[in-house]
């Protein structure tokens, strides 16, 4: 081993360590922003020094230094303004997209790899390699890039079909047809098929193409039949799938620092998907195959639609939070299409400075992505002592005068706990409908994602405001300073 490979490994070897430590400092809100500079410092130092390895030292031919010096800036740069003009409550889209721009990078390096080192027919055209007896690459080799071209390719397709639902480019309900899971397990044979031949008979370019075009087809007929309620869940689960698919990549490239990064991502994933389909108390086969979620309901008729519900002004509103002992604020996507976090802190500010006890329930599936309503609120500076997870907080709402829902509406559902033939049958609730009043902003009467009534709407207890989120909290805080 060379001087020069010795130093790589330490590079590595630092550039993992720094994965690891982020992954675990991201864990805690407090500890995350420090957790993300580590990480993403380790990846500079990692790809700092590929670079300097293949123009400086191993001097990788032009086609490798151009790729090198023209790729970084520009990712770098998409990837900075992406970042810094994306608003918050499309997020999630660019989860998706990065998510989506990692998948297909692991899948061009495999397809690369392949191409650069398969066997072409001797004295005749590739197309009729099957029939030509010529050396196989290694097993390991194959198996390894085969994986990931497949799940690089299947994330990538499957990630561009997440982006549109959440953007609303891509219609949110359940995409199906008559067939259309026969279909999609024909396309996996395929695959699977064409994965053995490819590995033990032989290593033919067109169909390596037809294997990876699969591939691509099967990420989005994977997708389409999932409803917009389960994107969250999805985007999740093809995390998962490019870690493994980068994974896979550093194992071909001999790279410690994809494979631990890759491994860490796809670990990571996997978890946060079991946590989340345990908080809706499903399956992630019903997730995949249930056909769930109607992306915001049909329109409503009306602004109280076909319950019976009382509405409340704000001022009457603020008045019960302003002189109540304990306000649980719980926030849904209706807080972050209206941008209405900053006035959301103002109010808790202004209720705590009049005594009032203030804290935010937050409930695992809530909003767009995992920690979406964590996110916004930590944007708007709300103390992160004041952001309870459901399992903390549920028993307090029985103690609270006011429980103020914000949007959240599949996640407040009381048919969850009652109702057998409802969709949302067993999924863990927020126990806003314990609270001695609830308080709930709405635009309208429109079912959420899940394409159901809510019976809290009608409780005797509850009153509704209906509006924009972030001028109906103005409003409060208004009647708070006047209260």
């Amino acid at each position: 081993m060379s001087v020069l490979d010795i130093v790589t490994f330490f590079v590595y070897l630092v550039g993992s360590i720094t994965f690891i430590l982020g992954l675990k400092f991201l864990s805690s809100p407090v500890s995350a922003r420090r957790g993300n500079r580590l990480a993403a410092t380790g990846m500079a130092i990692v790809v700092g020094w590929v670079f300097i390895t293949e123009f400086l030292l191993r001097s990788g031919g032009l086609s490798t230094v151009w790729i090198l010096a023209v790729g970084i800036p520009i990712g770098a740069l998409v990837g900075a303004v992406g970042a810094r003009r994306v608003p918050m409550t499309a997020m999630p889209q660019m989860v998706a997209i990065f998510n989506g721009a990692g998948g297909g990078a692991a899948a061009l390096v495999a397809a690369a790899e392949f191409l650069r080192d398969a066997h072409t027919c001797p004295g005749g055209p590739t197309s009729h390699c099957v029939l030509v007896a010529i050396p196989l690459l290694p097993v390991t080799f194959m198996v390894a890039t085969l994986l990931g071209a497949v799940i690089g390719s299947v994330s990538f397709t499957g990630s561009i079909i997440a982006f549109g639902k959440l953007q609303g480019i891509v219609s949110g309900r359940p995409v199906t047809y008559p067939g259309d899971k026969i279909v999609t397990g024909l396309v996996l044979a395929g695959i699977l098929v064409l994965g053995v031949v490819l590995t033990l008979v032989t290593n033919s370019v067109p169909l390596f193409l037809l294997f990876v075009a699969l591939a691509l087809v099967l990420g989005v007929a994977a997708v389409m039949p999932i409803g917009g309620a389960d994107m969250p869940v999805v985007v999740s689960l093809l995390n998962a799938y490019t870690g493994i698919a980068v994974a896979a990549t550093g194992f071909v490239l001999n790279n410690y620092a994809l494979l631990v990064a890759g491994t860490l991502v796809g670990a990571s994933g996997t978890i946060l998907t079991q946590l989340m389909c345990r908080a809706m108390n499903r399956s992630i086969f019903n997730v995949l195959f249930g056909a769930f979620g109607t992306a915001g309901g049909g329109a409503a008729a009306g602004p109280a639609g076909d319950q019976n519900v009382r509405e409340i002004n704000a001022e009457d509103a603020a008045v019960l939070m302003a002189y109540g002992k304990k306000v649980i604020i719980v926030p849904g996507y209706g807080m972050a299409v209206a941008q209405a976090q900053q006035a959301v802190r103002e109010l808790m500010d202004l209720l705590i400075a009049k005594g009032v006890d203030v804290e935010f329930a937050i409930h695992p599936v809530a909003g767009r992505m995992p920690g979406h309503m964590n996110v916004l609120l930590a944007e708007a500076n709300v103390p992160y002592d004041r952001l309870k997870e459901m399992d903390e907080i549920n028993d307090d709402f029985q103690n609270a005068s006011v429980a103020l829902v914000i949007g959240a509406n599949d996640v407040t559902n009381p048919a969850a706990r009652t109702d057998t033939s409802s969709p949302i049958y067993g999924m863990p609730i927020l126990n806003v409908d314990q609270a001695e009043h609830v308080i709930v902003l709405k635009r309208s009467m429109a079912s959420g994602f899940a394409g159901i009534d809510n019976p809290l709407y009608a409780d005797p207890k509850t009153t509704m405001l209906f509006g924009d989120a972030k001028k109906s909290v103005e409003a409060l805080v208004t009647g708070v300073k006047a209260a």
